[in-house]
């Protein structure tokens, strides 16, 4: 679901007996069982010996449960713990079999330089090892604090990402905690909606730009299935993409996937806004049957459609599941609507087919007055 694109469209069903293979993604079951198995996913740091990989391992889980040392070769095997549901893999840099071991269990790699020696040949090697996995990847340069001068950190990771040919390395200390939680946490999430709900169920503070990440793909990936001109046979897609948004983010704030509870809060949730995405799926199907740029319309409201459903079921689960049927439905359209005027039909089939997961920038984020008049409404 995560890497749709023109190629999932041509291959989409198109007799009966293909389309029941389909039919698993509106299985409310099916789809819980694939959230659960997403909260195996793990996030491994790999570095040569001694850039810092236990110090940022164990300040990411605020003990220490990896050996530090000065020394190279004090992590001997690869030490694992959990991250709530996270589990961070550190790998020993000078033994490479278990730092591929560990590369190959990853949902995001965190590749570590040693800001004390700059960028070396084996880091060359280890991070062209790195590309040939194809995985989220963010690189950062450790131990910027010995550098001498205030912006001595950004100019060695602007110098590297030039050597490297790559952007956006992040310059952080492990033993300070400098741009941890400001910058290289925030691009974790960005790196891959699979860490981005892993982060937030475990750091409430970063779970609405978390819930915003895991939005924006599943309405990335509405917005190029809409785009399938054959009317209906876009709807099993559609719903399975929406009902795992909504199983995403009850997880994200920390509901018990297996629980009964979990499913029936979902299915609820869903069951209230039906009725305005219902009337959103006739419009899209009938969009379809339009000679010229029908497909941009259908597109467009499928992509709002999840927009929309994603929105309101991060306020439901932000808002501690307190928000009445007829609140929720009001923030379905104004969501809907907002996310209509944003760009034309056109600009978001662009926004689709060019397959870049850019920020979708019309978020509405919760405000104290606004939870004031929603709870005065509530009343």
């Amino acid at each position: 679901m995560r890497e749709l694109g023109l190629a999932t469209l041509k291959s989409l069903p198109t007799s009966i007996s293909s389309m029941r293979s389909f039919m698993n993604a509106m299985n409310l079951k099916h789809a819980q069982g694939e959230v659960l198995e997403g909260l195996k996913h793990k996030v491994v740091i790999v570095g040569q010996a001694n850039t810092g990989k236990s110090s940022l391992f164990n300040m990411l889980k605020g003990e220490q449960l990896s050996p530090v040392s000065p020394e190279a070769g004090t992590t001997r095997t690869l030490v694992r713990a959990d991250f709530g549901p996270f589990t961070l893999i550190d790998t020993p840099g000078h033994l490479p079999e278990r730092m591929e071991e560990g590369m190959g269990e990853a949902t995001v790699i965190v590749f570590l330089i040693d800001a004390t020696t700059g960028l070396q040949e084996k880091d060359r090697d280890l991070y062209a090892a790195i590309k040939k996995l194809n995985k989220p990847t963010i690189i950062a340069v450790n131990k910027v604090d010995t550098l001498k001068g205030r912006d001595a950190g950004d100019a060695l990771a602007n110098e590297i990402a030039v050597q490297l040919e790559t952007p956006g390395i992040i310059p952080i200390s492990a033993r300070t905690g400098a741009n941890i939680a400001s910058e290289l946490l925030p691009a974790m999430i960005e790196a891959s909606p699979e860490a981005a709900l892993l982060i937030g169920r475990e750091l409430p503070a970063y779970r609405r730009a978390a819930a915003q990440r895991i939005i924006r793909n599943a309405t990335l990936a509405s917005l190029v299935v809409g785009l399938e001109p054959i009317p209906l046979i876009d709807i099993p897609i559609l719903l399975g993409t929406q009902i795992r948004l909504v199983l995403r983010l009850a997880a994200l704030y920390g509901e018990e996937m297996d629980s009964t509870d979990a499913m029936k809060h979902a299915r609820e949730l869903l069951i209230t806004i039906a009725g305005g995405a219902g009337m959103r799926f006739l419009a899209e199907q009938a969009a379809k049957v339009v000679p010229f740029g029908g497909d941009f319309v259908a597109g467009a409201i499928a992509g709002a459609a999840t927009y929309s459903i994603g929105q309101v079921a991060l306020e439901y689960y932000d808002g501690g599941k307190s928000i009445s049927p007829s609140r929720l439905r009001n923030l379905y359209s104004t969501f809907y609507q907002r996310f209509r005027n944003q760009r034309s039909a056109q600009d978001w089939k662009r926004y689709a087919l060019n397959g870049v997961d850019a920020p979708l920038e019309i978020d509405m984020p919760r405000s104290t007055n606004d939870t004031t008049t929603e709870k005065e409404h509530e009343r």
